[in-house]
C-alpha cells in the first residue's frame, strides 16, 4: 500500500484532524483535502439569512463557502445563500442526483455514485482458527497458565468497484497468513517481562494464585501491549491485518470465538494518510 494505514477507533466515525465529528464521508473528504492544501476552516459556520440562522458545512478562513448537498433541504439553503450573499464565493458539492434541480447554477461540483459503492463482507472459514496459550493474573480462575482453540471471523468493509470489495480468495489467504502469526503461540502481557536473552524471555509475576517465575523460548512467546484477552488478541489481529489490506477497505472487524457462543468483537476505522 502507497501510505501507512493506522487504525482510528472502534466504530465508522468520521472524524478530521481537529477531532471535528463529521456526518460523512464527503465532509470527511472536503475537511482532508482542505488540511492537505493548508486551508484552514471552521465546520458548520453559522450565517444569519434574510433575519434566520443557519448552518454553512464549511467557512474557510477567508470567507469561502462549502456546502455539501445531501438532502432536498440542502438544495433550498444552497439557493439561498447564492440569494442573499451574491458577493461571496461559494461551492457545493452533492451527488449527481441532484445536477437537474441545480443546473442553473454556479460553482457546482457533482460526483458521480453509480460505481461508487460501499459494502461490506464477512468471512468465516474452518482454517481460521487458532491455538494459543495464555495466563490472566488479573482473573483468578485464568491466573494459571492454560489454553484455548479460537476460531475467527473477519468483516471488511470500504468502497466496492463493480459490485466487489475484495476476492473472497485475496481474502482469505490473507486472514490465513495473519492467524499463522499466532498460532501455538503463548500471549503475554509485555509488563510481564522480566528480563531476555538472545533466545528466551523470562516472565514472572505474583498473581492470585501464587508467583510465576518462567524462562520461554522467543519464538513460541507472543508479547502483547495489554493483557492476553480475547479483545486484545481481537485488535492484535487487526493491526496485522491492515498493512496486507488492499487500499479501498476502510474498516475492519475481528471476531474471536473462546468456546461455546462467547467471544470478542472489535471493528476499527482505518485511515491511509
Amino acid at each position: 500500500m502507497a501510505a501507512n494505514p493506522v487504525i482510528l477507533d472502534s466504530d465508522f466515525r468520521y472524524v478530521d484532524k481537529k477531532g471535528t465529528l463529521l456526518r460523512s464521508r464527503t465532509e470527511l473528504s472536503v475537511a482532508q483535502m482542505l488540511t492537505f492544501l493548508g486551508i484552514d476552516y471552521t465546520y458548520q459556520h453559522k450565517q444569519v439569512l434574510a433575519g434566520k440562522s443557519v448552518t454553512i458545512d464549511f467557512m474557510t478562513d477567508d470567507g469561502k463557502l462549502i456546502e455539501v448537498i445531501d438532502s432536498e433541504e440542502e438544495i433550498e439553503k444552497y439557493k439561498q445563500i447564492k440569494q442573499f450573499l451574491p458577493d461571496t464565493k461559494i461551492v457545493a458539492i452533492g451527488s449527481s442526483k441532484f445536477a437537474a434541480k441545480l443546473k442553473e447554477l454556479d460553482e457546482i461540483v457533482f460526483y458521480d455514485t453509480k460505481d461508487a459503492q460501499s459494502g461490506a463482507i464477512f468471512i468465516e472459514d474452518p482454517s481460521f482458527a487458532f491455538d494459543y496459550a495464555h495466563i490472566l493474573p488479573l482473573v483468578e480462575k485464568c491466573s494459571i497458565l492454560h489454553g484455548h482453540t479460537s476460531s475467527v471471523l473477519v468483516e471488511l468493509v470500504g468502497d466496492m468497484k463493480n459490485n466487489l470489495l475484495i476476492d473472497f480468495g485475496q481474502a482469505k489467504k490473507t486472514i490465513r497468513e495473519v492467524i499463522a502469526v499466532l498460532d501455538h503461540k503463548f500471549f503475554i502481557n509485555r509488563r510481564y517481562l522480566k528480563n531476555e536473552d538472545r533466545s528466551h524471555y523470562r516472565i514472572a509475576f505474583d498473581g492470585p494464585r501464587g508467583v510465576f517465575d518462567m524462562q520461554v523460548p522467543k519464538d513460541t512467546a507472543y508479547l502483547l501491549e495489554g493483557e492476553a484477552t480475547v479483545e486484545n488478541l481481537s485488535t492484535e489481529i487487526i493491526k496485522l491485518l491492515v498493512p496486507k489490506l488492499p487500499e479501498n477497505i476502510e474498516a475492519v472487524g475481528v471476531y474471536i470465538y473462546e468456546g461455546y457462543n462467547k467471544g470478542a468483537h472489535l471493528i476499527s476505522k482505518i485511515s491511509k494518510s
